[in-house]
């Protein structure tokens, strides 16, 4: 995700804001086997805190006052996956972003859970790292239509392996693009391999249900 180059001192708060990140998946990496929906917690109050305090918040300037918070689903543990991955022959292709650019890709392999599969991108520029976006049957609704992230390992959006070095896919970690929040923000979106028939109403939502 890009949007115009900062002044100096603002690449020290996106490194900042990339290190915290990274500590933060770093710490969901070691509780989950413990307490998966207390990682899940921890995970939705640091990225809220994020939105709500740091520099580089992805929310634009008049949204941050009224900001209580990102919505997310309740953890749902029926929503975590090991998954085996395919090798498949690599296949360069560009993905359209929000903002009309294209970036470049390379599929790499395919994470099978179940009856369903999501490929595997390599981000085809200087940093590389796995990258996993997805739609579902909430996207457009109930979640963004371009679609959420689950994996972005550049970014430090990694949730590890299992012992039999199966993929976590763990989608109540699931999480929208900065684009979502705000316009100005380049964000590539889910190419049509990686659309899930079901609805993955985990992780983060478009906004809170109503009151009851």
């Amino acid at each position: 995700m890009t949007v115009s180059e900062p002044a100096a001192p603002a690449w020290l708060d996106l490194l900042d804001w990339r290190r915290r990140v990274a500590d933060l998946y770093a710490e969901v990496r070691a509780g989950r086997a413990q307490d998966p929906a207390g990682a899940h917690r921890r995970w939705a109050q640091e990225r809220s805190e994020l939105f709500r305090s740091h520099p580089q918040t992805p929310l634009p300037e008049g949204a941050r006052a009224a900001f209580a918070g990102l919505p997310v689903w309740p953890y749902d543990p029926a929503l975590v996956f090991g998954a085996r991955v395919r090798s498949l022959p690599e296949e360069r292709l560009t993905v359209a972003s929000s903002t009309g650019q294209d970036l470049p890709l390379v599929r790499f392999g395919r994470a099978e859970f179940g009856d369903h599969g999501l490929d595997l991108y390599w981000i085809d520029v200087y940093g590389g790292g796995v990258f996993v976006p997805f739609r579902d049957a909430t996207s457009g609704q109930e979640s963004y239509g371009g679609g959420r992230y689950l994996l972005d390992t550049v970014k430090g959006a990694d949730l590890g392996s299992t012992a039999r070095g199966d993929l976590v896919l763990d989608f109540n970690f699931a999480y929208h693009p900065s684009c979502f929040y705000d316009a100005r923000w380049s964000c590539p979106l889910a190419p049509p391999a990686n659309v899930l028939k079901f609805a993955v109403r985990a992780g983060e939502r478009a906004s809170l249900p109503p009151a009851p």
